[in-house]
């Protein structure tokens, strides 16, 4: 095993190959230690995030060091089985490219049993590895930009079936109606690690599977209950909380606030549960009217907060402090002079259902409440907690100042050349416009550049986390932030330390960014 740091929090160990991968994770699955919050299983890696105060990084390898790298036979589960229409787009082009007819592809696919290695990419999606060794095929040269939900596919050893409609590289041999990724269902994915899957040919057409239902606005309230109608939205106003930790075997990342410490900030000055939901509102434009008396509280980015009575008086409010509003008060939240997220949390907390644990927003899944919109009635429960008392604003950037963020090197530090490690730390960084609570995209003066022996090689896919700094061939990196993919392709070469993600999470567009290295990048060497 070879271990790489990630973060803080974080480790990535790195083995020789899937089977041993899924070896270790069954001993971990068999025998869990301490201190461990959660694994993501990939090609040939295992992503561990653990409690640095519990498990230090040097004793987490050295334990997983400990652990032996053979499966033990394990009894042989129900195989799903999962009808498929092979009329794929580019089942004839994975013919000619194995050397075989659109037939014999049919038949060999048909004939494995495939193994769930991991999943990621999107809920549900799972990566299967066992096929017959012929139909190892590239992605294409030029991902679609819509895969229908159904596809079934092939990349490299693996295949997979797309959860729901996204872009994609996969090679598309046919489709189903099998639904990979249902919240109806008390385990919405279909596929969980581990599971043995074997494909079953359903005749040349048929039905794909139905797209999942888009993230759904809550019912409003009833007639007479305290709630806050939305009369602007702002340019995106999210509900979000804490998140969803620890789904990853769904192929679920955490999401969550992009400043976790302004949402806590927020519900204690309102009395309620640190985690409970508020609304993330990027930018100004946000305007609420009371229906009822309510307690509102608005923290994170620093900027103007108006407060209109019912007859028309308008007067500037404080952010940072708990506000009263009357039976028809409106609340209007200016452009902010710093930062770029402002959350609002109403004593008693909002009433909206959960999904998955969770009233966060992803953007990336299409889990959680839909985005709100002029219109909307937002319902408010029955306050239980005791108001806080005024806090100080946190110090946040300005759209042309220079912010620096502590970045830890790894996993792949040793993929990018001398001079680039150096320009990662020496240049500054701009946020650019094309960013979003899946990722904000940096541009230097001068790109980053992989060293000789990686610059055409394929990194298998593996688990990423919040912070992580993945450099794509344009050596631009994207910085991933809460709603960022489970697992990604492309190198990371380094990640911002925990202490500065919600700073990280403030960032406005324009602002730039330097990156410094807390220390150089070296192999975690487990503890003697």
């Amino acid at each position: 095993m070879r271990f790489l740091p990630v973060n803080l929090d974080a480790l990535l160990v790195e083995l020789d190959d899937l089977p041993q991968t899924l070896a270790l994770l069954a001993s971990l699955q068999a025998e869990p230690i301490a201190g461990i919050e959660e694994v993501v299983p990939a090609a040939r890696t295992l992503l561990v995030r653990h409690r640095p105060t519990a498990l230090p990084q040097a004793e987490l390898a050295r334990r997983l060091a400990a652990r032996p790298l053979v499966a033990a036979e394990r009894a042989a589960g129900p195989c799903i089985e999962i009808p498929v229409h092979y009329d794929g787009e580019d089942l004839h082009e994975v013919a000619r490219h194995c050397g075989l007819t659109p037939a014999e592809v049919v038949r060999r696919h048909t004939a494995a049993e495939y193994t769930v290695a991991f999943t990621g990419f999107a809920p549900g999606f799972g990566y299967l590895s066992g096929g017959d060794p012929a139909l190892n095929v590239p992605r294409r040269r030029s991902p679609r930009t819509r895969i229908p939900a159904g596809a079934v596919a092939l990349a490299g050893a693996f295949s997979g079936v797309y959860p729901q409609a996204s872009p994609g590289g996969w090679q598309l041999i046919g489709t189903t109606g099998t639904r990979m990724w249902d919240l109806s269902r008390a385990q919405p994915a279909l596929l969980q690690p581990g599971q043995r899957v074997r494909f079953v040919d359903a005749g040349p057409a048929g039905a794909v599977a139905p797209p999942l239902a888009e993230v759904a606005a809550p019912a409003s309230p009833p007639a007479g209950t305290p709630q806050l109608e939305v009369l602007q939205a702002g340019p995106q106003t999210l509900w979000q909380d804490l998140g969803r930790p620890g789904l990853a075997g769904q192929g679920v990342s955490a999401s969550g606030a992009m400043d976790r410490a302004s949402l806590r900030a927020a519900n204690r000055l309102v009395g309620n549960e640190p985690g409970a939901a508020a609304l993330e509102a990027v930018q100004g434009g946000l305007a609420l009217r009371s229906h009822g008396e309510l307690v509102v509280a608005v923290t994170g980015a620093d900027g103007p907060l108006t407060l209109q009575a019912a007859d028309g008086r308008r007067w500037a409010v404080p952010r940072q402090q708990p506000l009263a509003l009357a039976d028809g008060d409106t609340l209007t939240l200016g452009e902010p002079r710093r930062g770029m997220r402002s959350y609002l949390a109403v004593r008693g907390g909002f009433v909206l259902p959960a999904v998955l644990g969770s009233r966060a927003t992803d953007t990336l899944a299409r889990l959680g409440p839909a985005p709100l919109v002029a219109g909307d009635r937002l319902a408010v429960g029955a306050a239980a907690g005791v108001v806080g008392e005024p806090t100080s604003a946190p110090e946040l950037p300005a759209a042309d100042e220079l912010v620096t963020l502590d970045v830890v090197m790894g996993p792949r530090t040793e993929w990018f050349t001398a001079e680039s490690i150096a320009r990662l730390a020496e240049q500054a960084w701009q946020v650019t416009p094309q960013s979003s609570r899946v990722g904000l995209r940096l541009q230097g003066a001068q790109a980053l550049q992989r060293a000789p022996g990686y610059e055409a090689q394929e990194l298998p896919s593996e688990g990423t986390v919040r912070g992580a700094l993945q450099v794509p061939p344009n050596g631009q990196p994207v910085l991933f932030m809460a709603d960022h993919p489970l697992t990604g392709g492309y190198p990371v070469i380094g990640a911002i330390a925990p202490h500065h993600l919600d700073l990280a999470g403030q960032l406005p567009i324009g602002a730039r960014v330097r990156l410094r290295p807390l220390r150089p990048f070296m192999p975690v060497v487990p503890q003697a």
